[in-house]
């Protein structure tokens, strides 16, 4: 058992996930980050991935041992001061791998054969006038996955059957059946379609620029699953907007949940509000983990899954 009031509850979490918080434990609520702390003798702190955790919170309240993310993401978490006072981490990986999977293969599906526009074109009776333009296949193509880890393997495996040519590129060789290109660019020149299932890093910020996109060619394609700023968004706004590359499926971004308005007026994106792992079985799947690392630390346990570098 989770003694009451042990944990703080540190920003909002959809009603579908609180109420297997609720379920499970008895945590006090702090909604905003950014206030100070509340009084307490918490010991463990339980946040969204994609809420920012201020060091300067966790400062605040020095009985804090351990901190649980719901979600694969932890850049949001001040890491190095984590680590330096000996506060464990987890997040949530695995669990969102089908979800997540899934809409990448939707979002590709959805920007080769233009389907959203396609709709529109029938639902405005355009049909009526002419023929809706021809796109473009999946068969044949070559497709890249920068980032070869649980989310890249299974979004590979998942590709197969579409009779596609899958690389990948990472800081290292993978024992997967693909081939291996030690850089992104090297990567994106040889692909038609290349996929960002990388995680946010120091070495990832921004790794796809303009050198990057020069690369992908006129008649790649980007999609990104992975986060906003391994992206140089200026570069890739350049890039949509001068057909540097056909297209981009983007379900992150830099600034969210306000992106730049500049995609908003491209016809050759396909955009979606960070909903990766947004199914309701993901989410009660993500939250009940979060809870077990929770649990486990209480029980002095090893954490299913613990952040470790």
């Amino acid at each position: 058992m989770i003694p009451v009031n042990s944990v703080l509850q540190v920003g909002h979490f959809p009603e579908i996930m609180q109420a297997e918080i609720d379920r499970r434990l008895t945590p006090a609520r702090h909604l905003d980050p950014q206030a100070p702390a509340p009084a307490g003798n918490f010991q463990a702190i339980l946040i969204r991935s994609n809420t920012k955790l201020p060091e300067e919170l966790v400062r605040q309240i020095p009985s804090i041992r351990m901190v649980a993310t719901c979600g694969v993401g932890y850049d949001n978490l001040p890491l190095s001061y984590l680590h330096e006072q000996g506060i464990k981490a987890s997040n949530t990986p695995g669990v969102l791998n089908d979800a997540v999977c899934e809409l990448a293969i939707g979002m590709m599906l959805g920007l080769l054969r233009r389907i959203p526009e396609a709709q529109d074109f029938l639902k405005s009776s355009q049909w009526s006038k002419g023929l809706f333009p021809l796109t473009t296949t999946l068969a044949g193509k070559r497709v890249g996955i920068a980032g070869m880890g649980r989310i890249g393997q299974d979004l590979a495996k998942r590709l197969e059957p579409f009779k596609v040519q899958i690389a990948y590129s990472g800081p290292n060789l993978k024992p997967v059946p693909y081939h291996y290109h030690p850089s992104v660019k090297e990567l994106a020149a040889n692909s038609d379609i290349l996929f960002l299932a990388c995680p946010a890093t120091p070495d990832t910020e921004k790794m796809i620029n303009a050198d990057v996109l020069e690369a992908l060619g006129p008649t790649g394609y980007l999609i990104n699953i992975a986060r906003g700023n391994v992206v140089d968004e200026a570069a890739l706004l350049y890039a949509l907007q001068h057909k540097k590359i056909a297209g981009a499926a983007l379900d992150v971004f830099e600034n969210e949940p306000n992106p730049n308005n500049a995609f908003l007026n491209l016809n050759n994106v396909l955009l979606t509000p960070h909903i990766g792992s947004a199914t309701s079985e993901t989410r009660i799947a993500m939250t009940n983990l979060a809870v077990d690392n929770l649990e486990a630390y209480f029980k002095q346990k090893p954490l299913p899954s613990e952040v470790k570098n």
